[in-house]
């Protein structure tokens, strides 16, 4: 049974030291890096900063076991548990193919109705996951799927009904929660109308709050009980905020309808603020002190140490300036900090030939039985 372990309460602290104010900044991030190796700049950069998450990308991933232990003296350099993520989808979005197998995408394998295949993809996608010692799995995606974002994110939207998206979701966080992953919604409130790619410009969705609470939001509204994480996106919904902002940077998006409407008590993070959907709103530094503000509890940066420093550094800054919005930071830092003592640790050794030879054969027969239903 799916364990509904994502409700964290949101608790208020007292007000703490200069020096615990930037340990709480801390938590906040979740950062990549460049390299295959905690090396001394990496070392330092995560001494300096003592991020709550890093996430590893192909460029960092070299093998299984190489992987697991970068994991881990990235958390002993931190000296405290890190959320360890991950993007594995399936499909175009699997960091993993190269090193174990290439998984099946999201829309084969529920374009075959079998709630049994989708419970497993969510499992051997943690499976593989656990194996190199990641405890977070950005994935699924909750984007409809709809023709105006096709050329875009393609196969990784399972479907454009949204009883259809819940019901894969719904057995693939199933899978996940078994193999002691923390799954993660996205790209809140939905995608699926959009042309634009984020990475590069910011999709602005003329969709009617009416149509977006009926089809879109569904996912979520249905699911909040589920998901560890939910990140927003950059995309714009001017019929809702009556602006061109990003959800991501928007107080009414996260607080209001997240928050408030839809009743979502988990961990909200933002996606990449290096993302060109995040920077048409202003500045990087700006942007970071934004996405809190707008209430989320943690965000993105991706991949340059020097904008990892520099998104850090402007949240603490403002911290520092401002006493209610040093108040938000303790909050969020509290609310990161309980789900992190119910994450699952990076316990075990290194995956040896053998597990990631059985992890590969699993995939390939999940992909096999996928394309075998699909030929029916």
């Amino acid at each position: 049974m799916l364990t509904a372990n994502c409700q964290v309460p949101i608790l208020i602290v007292p007000t703490q030291s200069a020096h615990d104010l930037r340990e709480q900044v801390g938590q906040l991030l979740i950062c990549g890096f460049e390299g295959t190796e905690c090396d001394a700049r990496v070392r330092r950069l995560l001494t300096d900063l003592r991020p709550g998450g890093i996430i590893l990308f192909t460029r960092n991933i070299a093998d299984a076991r190489q992987t697991h232990r970068l994991l881990k003296d990235c958390e002993a350099t931190v000296g405290s548990p890190l959320f360890r993520c991950v993007d594995l989808e399936g499909g175009t979005v699997d960091r993993l193919r190269e090193v174990i197998a290439p998984a099946p995408p999201a829309a084969e394998v529920a374009a075959t109705g079998d709630r049994e295949l989708f419970r497993r993809h969510g499992q051997l996608l943690g499976e593989e996951a656990r194996a190199l010692g990641f405890n977070v799995d950005f994935a699924p995606v909750l984007d409809l799927r709809l023709s105006p974002s096709q050329a875009v994110l393609g196969t990784r939207t399972a479907s454009a009904e949204p009883a259809k998206v819940v019901a894969y979701a719904r057995e693939f966080l199933r899978g996940l929660d078994e193999a002691r992953v923390l799954g993660c919604g996205k790209h809140f409130p939905g995608l699926g109308a959009g042309s634009l790619d984020s990475h590069f410009e910011l999709p602005v969705i003329e969709k009617s709050w009416r149509k977006l609470w009926a089809e879109d939001l569904v996912p979520y509204r249905q699911l909040k009980s589920v998901l560890p994480f939910v990140m927003v996106a950059h995309a714009a919904f001017p019929a809702v905020t009556g602006d061109r902002a990003p959800a991501s940077l928007s107080r009414k998006w996260i607080e209001g309808v997240l928050r408030k409407k839809v009743g979502y008590r988990g961990l909200v993070v933002s996606d990449d603020l290096e993302m060109g959907g995040a920077q048409t709103a202003g500045s990087l530094e700006e942007v970071a002190v934004a996405t809190l503000r707008a209430g989320a509890d943690m965000f993105l940066v991706c991949r340059k140490e020097e904008l990892v420093r520099r998104a850090w550094e402007a949240v603490v800054k403002e911290a520092e300036r401002d006493s209610r919005f040093a108040r938000r930071i303790e909050q969020a830092a509290a609310r990161v900090q309980a789900r992190k003592r119910r994450a699952p640790e990076l316990g075990g050794s290194a995956p040896d030939g053998k597990k990631v030879e059985r992890l590969r054969r699993a995939v390939a027969g999940l992909r096999a039985q996928v394309h075998k239903e699909l030929a029916l």
